[in-house]
């Protein structure tokens, strides 16, 4: 079991890799924008751009928690952690920005984001269930669990990929409406991309993690690892 430990983190280690230097560069780089003062806070800046937008439907609450921060789609709701929704500072609009761009996502339909919301009760089993029947019949060879594994471990991994485009695109949105609204200054732009930036670096650590994670599985399975 130890062999395998080894031989499974060293398979996933550029994920593991790429997520510690995400980590690093977010804590580094939200720090320095956090020092940075912005004209409205985290709140204020969703609820412009909410507002601009023609979401006046869409509430804003204060929730805990440390970067907690998302919309919830299903209630039209976007909830922001202490920091960013009471913070006149970049690193709180930049990220207030980005989950509004999740509203304005779903204000205008956006593809990426509806398949994302059906998908997640599958990525939510698939990488629970799935990962413990990948483990089980790795342990008991057990060929069909393995399969199981793989095919169900599958569902988690196309939700990861299909999420990458969907925070890039959040991000964007963000972006330009900090710009347009006059929120943040274009010069002062580079602190909030810089966390934004960061931000979808440990997205796509997570996506890689689970591509490798599904592809040593794989391997196994097909028999191109012998023992």
């Amino acid at each position: 079991m130890m062999y395998f430990n080894l031989e499974y983190l060293l398979w996933i280690s550029p994920a593991l890799l790429l997520g510690l230097w995400a980590q690093f560069r977010i804590r580094s780089t939200y720090a320095a924008a956090q020092r940075m003062p912005a004209p409205l806070s985290g709140a204020a800046a969703a609820r412009h751009i909410l507002d601009s937008a023609g979401l006046q439907n869409v509430d804003i609450e204060q929730i805990p928690g440390h970067l907690s921060d998302h919309y919830d789609p299903r209630h039209k709701v976007l909830r922001l952690s202490p920091e960013v929704y009471q913070s006149r500072s970049l690193a709180a609009v930049g990220i207030a920005a980005h989950e509004s761009g999740h509203a304005l996502q779903d204000a205008k339909a956006y593809a990426p984001l509806a398949i994302r919301n059906a998908a997640v009760p599958m990525a939510g089993f698939g990488s629970g269930a799935g990962m413990l029947m990948l483990v089980l019949g790795f342990i008991f060879h057990f060929g069909p669990l393995l399969f199981l594994g793989i095919v169900v471990f599958s569902g988690f991994v196309i939700f990861q990929i299909i999420n990458l485009p969907v925070e890039f695109n959040a991000s964007h949105r963000a972006k330009a409406q900090l710009v347009s609204l006059g929120i943040v200054p274009a010069q002062e732009m580079v602190y909030v991309n810089k966390v934004l930036n960061a931000a979808a670096l440990t997205y796509v650590a997570a996506t890689l993690q689970a591509i490798l994670t599904l592809l040593y599985y794989i391997m196994i399975f097909s028999g191109g690892n012998r023992r």
